[in-house]
């Protein structure tokens, strides 16, 4: 019988320390963009996938999260007390009522492999979906991204890393795969390397922050060894499966915005200000006046 993605995991443990001082006391996934917090963007994209197991893998400092997609009895309460039904409803419908949430605790920031690992008693022998909120990516009229990954799954029932081509001079920010073609965006990976150097990268197919894995990445992520800056790296791990699994390399169709950083994240803030529908107008406007 044919898998089906249903469980979600999202690593929101790293301490956002390029934000700071924003992120002293905030996660930097509860950073806005426009009206909403990344990662509720995130959340959004998976549960567009038909996915309706949210996997938080949490560190000290993130309560926030667990706060964003709770019920909150007393704001509810006052907007309903005010007739505010219009916010009231966009509070009530954070998260789909179908949908559950389940919070582990990252007791050490060991890497994103290290994150994943700590889903394992929860998703069991399923396959599942990773998201990186920090990678905030726009569909563009085809779907979410993981959306159009799980369509993937489902076809070839195998791992699937989202890719996108890079500058080749920025390979060293990356995990790069060596693939060879299947099909108009999609490869089949032959290697995969953490953040090699530009003139040792074997492409400049990068990993973004979206994946569909098989259940056996918990036995390579419990072997594995410590990689790049001393973590447990996710990409090393998918390096142990190739030798016994296909992973295939899907080029998505959308915009990924690198809201880890802080470039990235104020385009990704401006270009989304101008497809809000309440705010088109008076933010194209005022930027159209600006004297730059």
């Amino acid at each position: 019988m044919a898998k089906v993605i249903r469980k979600a995991v999202f690593p929101v443990a790293g301490l956002g320390t390029r934000f700071l001082p924003a992120t002293k006391a905030s996660p930097k996934e509860m950073l806005p963009v426009v009206d909403k917090p990344l990662i509720q963007y995130a959340v959004e994209e998976a549960v567009a996938a038909g996915i309706d197991e949210m996997v938080f893998i949490t560190g000290r400092s993130k309560n926030a999260i667990m706060d964003h997609f709770d019920k909150a009895y007393e704001l509810e309460t006052e907007l309903a007390a005010r007739g505010k039904d219009d916010i009231l409803n966009i509070v009530r419908n954070i998260i789909p009522p179908h949908v559950t949430c389940i919070y582990i605790r990252q007791a050490e920031a060991l890497g994103l492999g290290h994150a994943v690992n700590c889903a394992k008693a929860v998703i069991g022998n399923q396959p599942f979906a990773v998201l990186l909120a920090d990678d905030l990516i726009d569909g563009n009229n085809h779907g979410g991204c993981l959306s159009q990954m799980v369509r993937v799954f489902d076809k070839w029932q195998c791992s699937v890393l989202g890719i996108e081509r890079i500058d080749p001079g920025d390979t060293h920010s990356y995990g790069i795969v060596k693939t060879s073609p299947i099909e108009a965006g999609l490869d089949k990976v032959e290697a995969i390397v953490e953040k090699p150097r530009p003139e040792n990268a074997p492409s400049n197919q990068a990993v973004v922050g979206r994946y569909i894995l098989t259940p056996a990445i918990f036995d390579k992520l419990a072997n594995v060894s410590r990689g790049a800056g001393g973590e447990i790296q996710l990409t090393d791990a998918i390096a142990m499966l190739l030798n016994e699994q296909t992973v295939l390399a899907y080029e998505f169709n959308g915009k990924r915005y690198d809201c880890g950083s802080k470039l990235g994240y104020l385009i990704a803030t401006v270009e989304q200000g101008l497809q809000h529908p309440d705010l088109r107008a008076g933010f194209e406007a005022y930027l159209r006046s600006l004297q730059l």
